[in-house]
């Protein structure tokens, strides 16, 4: 800073002293009482010397407030999409947040994960006339330094939020992940594409709101409010580019089928539909990558399954007496599927006649609470089930099927979504937290950390390993995660567990 720059900002500061100070003083004469019979009132040096401390420390607490200072690296003409420092101090006020500095990508410190600072009220962020405040989409990052996780016995392991991306268009119903790339739905019809954090891509589909999206080779797979399954792929010429590139059922099958009555069935009274198609909203999805089959569960009480390489559709099994909301490929040849019914039932692929069908194998689960979700973990032969009491259940693999291993209890609402990776499983809830449980010896799970930061319902979860920690790691039994947890309160958020994190006392 130049010494011009300086002495100017010495006068402004002054001339504003003196301003404040007689606005001050006017304000202190108006509450003081008279003590002379013509009404005049006498302020002895005290009071004014009283009435300038005030303000000196007014002035000196919060040296922002008043003159807003630019940090190394930040441009004010730069439309970038980083959300200012008391922004996000106030979008995640509760999130768990170590105490220690954490750093934007331009170093500046991080704010308070108390109430935002009056200088928050100032800020260009916030003004409606800001070039900022006109994209939909604003993103955020926290880094923590490496010596702050190493001293800090809380984080020690590295646990904690280090990003999100905050949606204004809508809630956050589905996510997905594949490679570099993460796939966020919301009920603004819009699938958005990140990649490093950053907006990568964009394709919007007048289907509803986006309740499920998977990845299988170079496709992506979107259910929608309204029934349609949409399939799409990157465009040869663009890299950012998406397009469709069909519906399940295909338009041909599906006038194919209604040509015939035999293909209908009535889903309510007065009404049939052919079969091939959902009539409800699409819930949920599975892939199973070996056989190439993608797994469909709706509204309408079915679950359906579609050969990939030609979008065919296999079966449609009325498997429950209401809603199917979770359907996950699992080990052994099994499919399980959780319903509003209450009920978890197991599927398996299997010969009838001379056609190959889906057999129900046996109902694991059956209660008054509608079970939202559903999670598997094929390696360690592990399904859990959450249900609308906040329980989340869960089976392990015998030698024959399975058998049922016990309750997590973590959380005090609905458990809306689960997710399953390594030794451990991720539950989402309407509390607004999610629980990490790690699986130990003997099928006992421990609580090794609650996240807490999201101000709605987490609607869904989303993991992948960190790969570049797994590169640096020497031990190999040491492992860490990348969690996104996808809102109601229409924001993405970004967590670092640690896989050897201490369970929660």
């Amino acid at each position: 800073m130049s010494l011009i720059d300086t002495k100017d900002n010495h006068n402004i500061r002054l001339n504003l002293y003196k301003h404040l100070e007689s606005i001050l003083s006017c304000f202190n004469m108006t509450k003081l009482k008279t003590n002379n019979l013509n009404g005049s009132t006498n302020i002895s040096k005290d009071q004014k010397g009283s009435g300038r401390q005030e303000l000196r420390k007014l002035l000196n607490s919060e040296p922002t407030l008043f003159f807003p200072q630019v940090e190394d690296g930040y441009d004010d003409d730069d439309n970038s999409t980083t959300i200012s420092k008391d922004e996000s101090g106030r979008r995640n006020s509760t999130a768990s947040v170590p105490s220690t500095r954490y750093h934007y990508y331009n170093m500046s410190p991080a704010p308070s994960s108390g109430a935002a600072s009056p200088a928050y009220y100032f800020s260009p962020w916030n003004q409606p006339v800001s070039p900022f405040s006109k994209s939909p989409w604003i993103q955020q990052q926290f880094l923590p330094p490496l010596e702050s996780l190493q001293d800090n016995p809380e984080y020690g392991f590295g646990n904690g939020l280090i990003g999100s991306l905050v949606r204004e268009e809508g809630h956050v119903y589905s996510l997905a992940t594949a490679g570099d790339l993460l796939y966020t739905g919301s009920d603004s019809k819009n699938i958005r594409v990140w990649k490093n954090l950053q907006d990568f891509a964009g394709f919007k589909s007048n289907s509803g709101l986006v309740k499920a999206i998977v990845v299988f080779s170079d496709k992506i797979f979107t259910g929608h409010q309204d029934g349609k399954i949409r399939v799409w792929k990157l465009s040869g010429y663009r890299k950012n580019n998406y397009k469709r590139v069909g519906s399940l059922p295909t338009t041909k099958d599906y006038l194919k089928s209604s040509m015939n009555p035999k293909n209908y069935v009535e889903v309510r009274r007065h009404r049939n539909v052919p079969w091939i198609k959902h009539y409800d909203a699409v819930s949920c999805m599975g892939v199973d990558v070996v056989g190439g089959f993608l797994y469909s569960g709706s509204w309408d009480k079915t679950f359906k399954v579609w050969r990939i390489s030609d979008s065919k559709c296999m079966e449609s099994i009325a498997a429950h007496d209401d809603a199917v909301n979770s359907v996950v490929v699992g080990f052994d040849g099994l499919v399980f599927t959780g319903s509003a019914d209450g009920t978890v039932k197991a599927w398996r692929r299997e010969l009838v006649g001379r056609n190959t069908k889906h057999v129900l194998v046996e109902t694991l689960l059956a209660q008054e609470n509608a079970v939202t979700s559903l999670a598997a973990n094929g390696k360690a032969g592990v399904v859990y089930a959450g249900s609308s009491d906040g329980l989340v259940n869960f089976w392990v693999r015998e030698k024959h099927f399975v058998a049922h291993g016990g309750v997590l209890r973590g959380h005090k609402m609905a458990v809306l979504c689960l997710a399953a990776a390594g030794d451990l499983v991720f539950s989402g809830s309407a509390d607004k937290s999610i629980c990490v449980w790690r699986r130990e010896a003997g099928g006992v799970h421990a609580c090794i950390s609650v996240l807490t930061g999201h101000s709605g319902p987490v609607k869904c979860l989303a993991v992948e390993e960190d790969a570049e920690y797994e590169e640096e790691n020497i031990n190999g039994d040491d492992r860490r995660w990348i969690l996104y947890s996808g809102s109601l309160d229409k924001s993405v958020m970004l967590w670092r567990v640690n896989n050897n994190a201490p369970p929660i006392k």
